[in-house]
């Protein structure tokens, strides 16, 4: 498709550019911000419908207000994974009673969700989850089973749990997407995860008989394969495209580094550094090209995850031997301090596993894009 941002979009960049300098806060922590997010009707302008208290935007502006929230100097979402993942697949596969109950909230930044995909014995292959649900007589699930490397669950109020509802059926068939709040002492423990980073943003979910109402399966019982690949499809250029705003701004910082400790002048490094340029040009052209098509997110998700990985090497190499010391002497109250090029090495670790690894992004990539014959299976 071509692309161009129009009078208008340009006006809506304004628009939002001056939004957000202006109510941008120093120590602003993150579930007030997006109440603010959310009162000023900035969350779901994506959505495929409005009248949830969400302001409505053309796919082009969709793309504006995500590069401009990128370049500011805001706090990160916390409430990203329920306008971005939660909600287009309760538009989708949702009933009214379901919408009406979780959009409002969603939209108004008053409740954050967490995914409960990702288990110990099931990782990338998500058709092998153990959590269970098991109806109860009082119109109830019973949710027990264990979720891993769940974002910002220590954060959600409520959690999109995959669990299998019958018992009988194996991989892909007897699952179902529940609808599970957090706030159940005794029945939900959270634990967070330690970081190679020093942070805990992931953490371990224990569910040892949570409650789930019946009217909040999503798609009904058994259509919870469905249901979950349709919401890993909602992985959409106008993310992507905020994301590399993000990745240019680090890319400058480490060719900047690079100049400043002579690293440059090392025909090899610049090399690299060139060709970190160049990768990052194609990943958005790509992005724009495909912008509002069909598309594989698999593509995407195997371009940038490689290559955020190489720019935090590259971040490390050409600080030199300096960067193998941290920002601050350790002490017995902070004992783990990183600066920001140590912690984009560390963090770009994991770029290529979570989220589906790179292995299963080419295989998705093969069977399903490219048509090849399926790998065989026990």
């Amino acid at each position: 498709m071509d692309f161009g941002f129009a009078p208008e979009d340009e006006a809506f960049r304004v628009e939002a550019r001056g939004w957000l300098a202006a109510h941008a806060e120093p120590g602003l922590d993150r579930r007030t911000w997006e109440r603010t997010l959310g009162k000023a009707g900035w969350i779901g302008i994506g959505w495929a419908e409005g009248g949830y208290g969400n302001r409505t935007a053309t796919l082009t502006q969709q793309v504006v207000w995500a590069e401009e929230y990128a370049r500011a100097a805001v706090p990160a979402r916390s409430g990203h994974i329920g306008e971005k993942l939660l909600a287009p697949t309760l538009i989708a596969h949702g009933s009214e009673e379901q919408k009406a109950r979780f959009l409002p909230p969603i939209a108004a930044g008053e409740e954050l969700w967490c995914q409960g995909y990702s288990e110990p014995g099931a990782g990338s292959d998500l058709a092998g989850v153990h959590t269970r649900a098991v109806r109860a007589g009082d119109g109830t699930y019973r949710v027990s089973g264990q979720k891993i490397w769940t974002s910002l669950a220590h954060e959600a109020d409520w959690c999109f749990v995959l669990a299998r509802t019958d018992p009988e059926a194996r991989r892909h068939h007897g699952l179902s997407l529940l609808l599970v709040p957090m706030d159940q002492p005794g029945r939900i423990e959270v634990r967070p995860i330690r970081q190679a980073t020093g942070t805990s943003d992931f953490n371990e979910v224990f569910f040892d008989g949570a409650h789930a109402r019946v009217e909040h399966v999503l798609g009904g019982e058994g259509a919870g394969w469905r249901v979950a690949m349709s919401l890993l499809g909602f992985e959409r250029g106008v993310s992507t495209l905020a994301q590399q705003v993000g990745f240019a701004e680090e890319l400058g910082r480490v060719v900047r580094s690079a100049v400043e400790t002579g690293a440059a002048a090392d025909p090899v490094v610049r090399d690299r550094l060139v060709r970190q340029w160049a990768e990052l040009r194609v990943m958005r052209w790509h992005a724009l090209r495909t912008l509002g098509g069909t598309r594989s997110p698999s593509v995407a998700k195997l371009l940038w995850g490689g290559w955020h990985q190489r720019l935090g090497e590259l971040a490390v190499l050409v600080r030199g031997a300096s960067a193998g010391a941290g920002p601050a002497a350790w002490s017995a109250t902070a004992p783990y301090e990183l600066d920001v090029d140590q912690h984009l090495f560390l963090f770009s670790r994991a770029d290529t596993i979570y989220g589906g690894s790179d292995q299963i992004q080419r295989t998705i990539i093969a069977e399903r894009v490219l048509g090849l014959p399926r790998e065989p299976r026990d």
